[in-house]
């Protein structure tokens, strides 16, 4: 007979009045899904609090559990080149992720190996990330992938679909401020497993982050 798994949600867990402080520390404590009894810690998102581009993601990876900051590890690099030849600067951006704690299925070498979130998992955390967003009132969010196309926009996201198309902030997920736009991109990860194609990869992510930074 298989366990039944509880995902209360992280809402008894968010901070009645939070900062991106008191965010990174309160979700620690979470136990909003199972996940966090295999990760290292929870990792919330990095940035200037005055951000004007929100990067949304799909989960922590290996090096970002270890080191409790998001995009640390490879494909975090490949976004750092990305940003930097679409003429975006650091200041202006905040990096986060659609769920806080990594989801892993077996080890490499030394190495964790990544397993995609399940749907519950993003609607367990999504409390996370509404409470971030309500923070930061940026201007724009660009979604990383499929994980975070299906956590704004749905099911029925595809990011060969939407990708270079400025999108309405989706009524499914309100806040008070909402960003005025929602773009989509492919997750930096994606370049690196793009093999022989990695250069059109890349290319086609600093295209879509040049068109994103044409709309803040």
């Amino acid at each position: 007979m298989s366990e039944r798994i509880e995902r209360p949600g992280a809402g008894a867990w968010v901070p009645e009045r939070p900062n991106l402080a008191r965010l990174r520390e309160a979700v620690q404590e979470c136990r909003g899904c199972e996940l966090y009894r295999d990760a290292t810690q929870g990792v919330m998102g990095d940035g200037s609090a005055d951000a004007e581009l929100v990067l949304l993601g799909e989960q922590p990876g290996d090096r970002e559990d270890q080191q409790g900051e998001p995009f640390v590890g490879p494909a975090g690099r490949v976004l750092d080149d990305a940003l930097a030849d679409a003429g975006i600067e650091q200041s202006r951006v905040f990096r986060t992720n659609v769920v806080k704690h990594f989801r892993w299925s077996t080890i490499r070498g030394k190495r964790r190996i990544h397993q995609s979130p399940h749907h519950g998992h993003v609607d367990a955390c999504r409390p996370w990330l509404e409470a971030e967003l309500r923070l930061l009132r940026p201007t724009g969010v660009v979604l990383l992938g499929g994980t975070a196309g299906n956590a704004l926009l749905g099911p029925s996201f595809k990011v060969t679909e939407q990708r270079g198309r400025r999108l309405s902030w989706p009524g499914a997920f309100p806040l008070d401020h909402a960003p005025r736009w929602v773009a989509a991109t492919t997750h930096p990860a994606a370049v690196l497993r793009a093999h022989d194609q990695r250069r059109a990869a890349y290319d086609a992510l600093v295209d879509d982050l040049r068109l994103a930074e044409s709309w803040l």
